[in-house]
């Protein structure tokens, strides 16, 4: 195990090469112009300013050469400087990145905790009006699209209830906390605000919901499958056999066997939920490195577009090898090499 785990992370150093050398050659055949987010509009028309600005930052160079300048950035650790924000892009990330972190990891608690549980009653219930109903929550779950549902249910919960506040991470006026983590649920709790604390997760309740749900509705159908396929084995005969009640043979025979489908949709579902957010963060402002994504990409923001891809690819490289770390783990029998 170690000496795989070992092998998997020497890889991903020449994974990353690929797949930003990859990013670099479509966003320079992209139709625009980048000099619309360097250059204000009235002097795009003076020729020497727009010299001096492409001069500045490597454009007026060839684009074999741009690229060895970008690649050799890259390997120094240097993602290069933001043309909208003109700061270094790696501070760009580093500053929204706990954001959508905590966005991801609430709703994959949110959605993994709800869909197992759909998913075993679904399953033990078969056939009953609580399977219908829960097959039909994660339908709906999994087919609503972000943008439709988050827009209705803040609408709804915040606008007409108010039982939840609106967007943002934290209400207008409110200081966050001292960063330690940057997720303002656990740097409020180090700082001992429970009030703080309170109005972070009010603020964070309803966008995990959105974002959760469609993760719901996914791990809602694998499970129930799973198991309903798993209580008509071999072993789950052979446990009622021996006296085990039924609950026993759906916990403790079925549901560790209905875990390595899980673990899959789990790792890849965390890893595109990273750079995957967007909607949820446009509808509810969340300050992640979704919408720093939208917004490179709409002023061709060259550096960004590439730093969010850096991002996204060692977020699935890493979930893929955390997911089979955890075969090996959920199943004895397996042994990776």
């Amino acid at each position: 195990m170690l000496a795989y785990v070992i092998k998997r992370l020497i890889a991903i150093p020449f994974l990353l090469l690929g797949v930003a050398s990859v990013s670099f050659m479509l966003s320079q055949m992209t139709k625009g112009d980048p000099l619309a987010a360097l250059v204000p509009e009235r002097m795009m028309s003076n020729a020497e300013v727009v010299a001096a600005v492409k001069a500045e930052w490597g454009l007026d160079k060839p684009l074999p050469v741009r690229y060895a300048v970008y690649l050799g950035n890259l390997v120094q650790g240097d993602l290069g400087t933001s043309f909208a924000t003109r700061r270094p892009v790696a501070a760009d990330i580093a500053q929204r990145l706990p954001a959508t972190l905590e966005l991801v990891v609430s709703a994959m608690i949110v959605g993994t905790t709800l869909g197992l549980s759909l998913g075993l009653l679904s399953a033990k219930y078969r056939g009953s009006v609580f399977d219908s109903l829960a097959r039909m929550v994660a339908l709906v779950g999994s087919s609503l699209p972000i943008f439709w549902s988050g827009l209705i249910l803040l609408y709804l919960f915040s606008v007409r209830l108010s039982v939840v506040p609106g967007t943002g991470r934290l209400p207008a006026r409110v200081e966050p906390p001292t960063h330690v983590t940057g997720f303002y649920t656990i740097d409020s709790l180090i700082a001992g605000d429970l009030s703080l604390f309170l109005q972070s997760l009010a603020h964070l309740a309803l966008p995990a919901f959105v974002l959760g749900w469609a993760v719901t509705g996914i791990i809602t159908r694998l499970v129930r499958s799973s198991l309903i396929e798993g209580m008509a084995q071999d072993y789950a005969r052979t446990a009622r056999a021996k006296g085990a009640p039924e609950r026993v043979v759906l916990i403790n025979h079925a549901l560790p066997n209905a875990m390595i489908p899980l673990l899959t949709i789990l790792g890849f579902t965390f890893a595109y939920l990273i750079t995957g957010a967007v909607l949820t963060e446009a509808i509810f402002s969340w300050p992640g490195i979704g919408s720093y994504a939208v917004r490179a990409a709409a002023s061709l923001d060259y550096p960004a577009i590439g730093g969010v891809t850096i991002v996204g690819s060692v977020a699935f490289l890493l979930a893929n090898l955390l997911t089979d770390i955890g075969y090996a783990w959920a199943n004895p029998r397996i042994r990776v090499h």
